[in-house]
């Protein structure tokens, strides 16, 4: 371990025992201007052998396995000028999905999808900068949280962020679908799966994002950094060379159906990349190899919709429907070129377990006929690969129940099972019982 990975891990130990005293309170209602938390989540999965005549080279291993995840971040946040707040949050992450995360376009643990390495690798997950004007003299009580500082805030706001962080926290955001660390698990549940959303293999990039918000619409822009190499560690930032870049778009409208809150919204992005092509690569090879037909200037695109509405003070039911046009290859988050869920989810006041929460939720995914016709030849993407291709929908069945088991105690249990059909869209293999146990605090 490196002189400079022991100061930061130093510096996560005294935030963690200091942090809470490390703010000042500019109102009864405790304003900070400085804020510190935490957040450790750890995953054990465990998945009985399946039917499985073949595998290839990015395959669910067929064979009963047993795999773990860890991530421990810590969120550090300060007040700076009028309107402007900086964010901080290294992170420590560590595991393998199973089989490595590969083999299923819905992988089964989210937590996985920032892991670069089995051991525990320390790094800077977020660094950036929000700046926010008001639109109007309305001021409404924001709560501290996580890259949250509490205090009165504009009700109607413009907000620019820049620096470092996951385009999933701002866009593509779902009330009861969205952290794989305190709800459902599966890559497809936390964001759009047809959203290619720029990123490194840990799930950041660097990005300028603007938000504006007028009463109950919400419009939001961003222009971001695409990585070297498909599901690449390192983000293209010399623009000399190539000119790579994601551009998203987001429109949101906050609605009441009988005083129950709901939300739609409505989600746009282009990327720009030196993108191999599906079809291209079939006409050059018997056994077709997209990145042979890298080229600069290719770009994917898509659009999707995520909607949320309250149904009673203890349910919600949420859905999201994705599509990308599939002619070039999978850049950044996962291959799913079409795709569709629907869930519940319920808070377990309704059976007197306050701090409890549970859900269940049905994924479909699909592909475009470009790239269906490219595993089907037996090419292989960075998340799939079987060499062959009997092509049906997968189809992921999710259902898990966290427990808190003190509501003074920031510690929850979660129990997860998920049920897969045509693992990889492979109708020769599976279907594969996964079942997971997840452990997370958060102060």
């Amino acid at each position: 371990m490196t002189a400079k990975n022991l100061k930061i891990i130093l510096a996560f130990s005294v935030s963690i025992v200091c942090g809470k005293y490390s703010y000042s309170q500019d109102s009864v209602k405790q304003q900070t201007r400085i804020n510190w938390h935490f957040q450790a989540t750890y995953v054990y999965q465990y998945k009985p052998s399946f039917r499985s005549p073949y595998e290839g080279v990015n395959s669910l291993i067929g064979k009963e396995e047993k795999q773990n995840s860890i991530t421990a971040t810590l969120y550090a946040g300060a007040a700076l000028w009028k309107g402007a707040e900086f964010y901080i949050n290294p992170e420590i992450a560590g595991g393998s999905g199973l089989s490595g995360a590969v083999g299923m376009a819905g992988s089964s643990n989210g937590e996985t999808f920032r892991v670069g390495s089995p051991s525990p690798t320390l790094y800077w997950a977020r660094c950036f900068l929000k700046q926010t004007f008001p639109l109007g003299k309305e001021r409404e009580w924001q709560e501290d949280d996580a890259n949250q500082l509490s205090g009165f805030k504009p009700k109607n706001y413009l907000n620019f962020y820049f620096g470092k962080f996951s385009l999933g926290d701002l866009f593509d955001n779902n009330e009861y679908s969205n952290s794989p660390r305190t709800q459902f698990l599966n890559w497809a549940l936390m964001n759009n799966g047809a959203w290619d959303y720029a990123a490194n293999v840990r799930g950041y990039t660097y990005s300028f994002a603007t938000e504006v918000q007028l009463n109950n619409m919400s419009y939001k822009l961003a222009i971001a950094t695409l990585p070297k190499e498909a599901n690449g560690a390192n983000l293209n930032t010399n623009f000399k060379d190539s000119f790579a870049l994601s551009y998203n778009a987001e429109i949101d409208r906050t609605f009441y159906i009988n005083r129950k809150k709901g939300n739609i919204g409505l989600l746009f992005y282009l990327n720009d990349a030196n993108m191999g092509n599906y079809s291209e690569a079939i006409k050059r090879a018997v056994t077709p190899n997209v990145i042979s037909t890298r080229q600069l200037g290719r770009t994917k695109w898509g659009c999707g919709i995520n909607f949320n509405q309250e149904l009673n003070a203890n349910a919600g039911m949420f859905g999201r429907i994705g599509w990308s046009d599939g002619k070039n290859e999978t850049w950044a988050f996962t291959e799913i070129d079409r795709t569709f869920s629907i869930g519940l989810s319920y808070k377990g006041n309704a059976w007197k377990r306050k701090g409890d929460n549970a859900g269940i939720a049905v994924v479909l995914n699909g592909l475009s006929q470009e790239h269906k016709n490219y595993l089907t030849n037996g090419g292989s993407g960075f998340m799939l690969g079987d060499g062959a291709l009997n092509y049906g929908t997968e189809a992921i069945t999710e259902c898990y129940y966290s427990l808190r088991p003190s509501a003074t105690a920031p510690l929850w249990l979660t129990a997860d099972y998920q049920f897969v059909i045509n693992p990889g869209y492979n109708k020769d293999r599976g279907p594969v019982n996964i079942f997971s146990i997840r452990v997370h605090t958060e102060f």
